[in-house]
């Protein structure tokens, strides 16, 4: 929203179906700046925060309409109806993108292999000699520790 001559200029692409514009007028309570701080803090967020972001300000300026929100802030009606559903539900929606992309860890792969190598660190571990942390040590190299592996089978 930007206010140009005096006109209140929304971010829709289309009309706003059953809002009339002095609606929209008076349910605001925010300046132009401030719209337009929020529109930049909401673009440094991305993700979930974004989403919590936007369904938050959209509860409370725009009295939990995500088709409202798109007219004053510009954002995706879509992105503040999926926050406002995570808000009301409490579970986070994860895209396909995120959640099957990218190289699992070496010890979500092999967990044997992991165990075996933490259960061999361990038995190499000792206490900081000093005794002012709460650390351990393992005096085991990787050519050490695979040597020991490979001796376990």
């Amino acid at each position: 929203m930007v206010l140009q001559e005096g006109e209140l200029r929304l971010y829709a692409r289309g009309p706003l179906m059953g809002m009339p514009h002095a609606m929209l007028q008076n349910r605001l309570s925010l300046s132009p700046s401030q719209i337009a701080d929020l529109r930049l803090a909401a673009s440094k967020m991305t993700g979930p925060a974004r989403r919590a972001f936007e369904a938050e300000m959209t509860l409370k300026y725009c009295a939990g309409n995500p088709l409202m929100a798109e007219a004053v802030f510009g954002w995706g009606r879509q992105t503040v109806a999926l926050g406002l559903a995570e808000r009301r539900s409490g579970l986070i929606c994860r895209g396909s993108q995120s959640a099957f992309s990218g190289r699992k860890r070496w010890e979500e792969q092999h967990p044997q292999a992991a165990q075996a190598l933490r259960d061999l660190a361990e038995a190499h571990a000792q206490q900081d000699p000093t005794f002012r942390t709460c650390l351990t040590y393992t005096r085991l190299t990787a050519q050490a520790a695979l040597q020991a592996l490979r001796d376990q089978g």
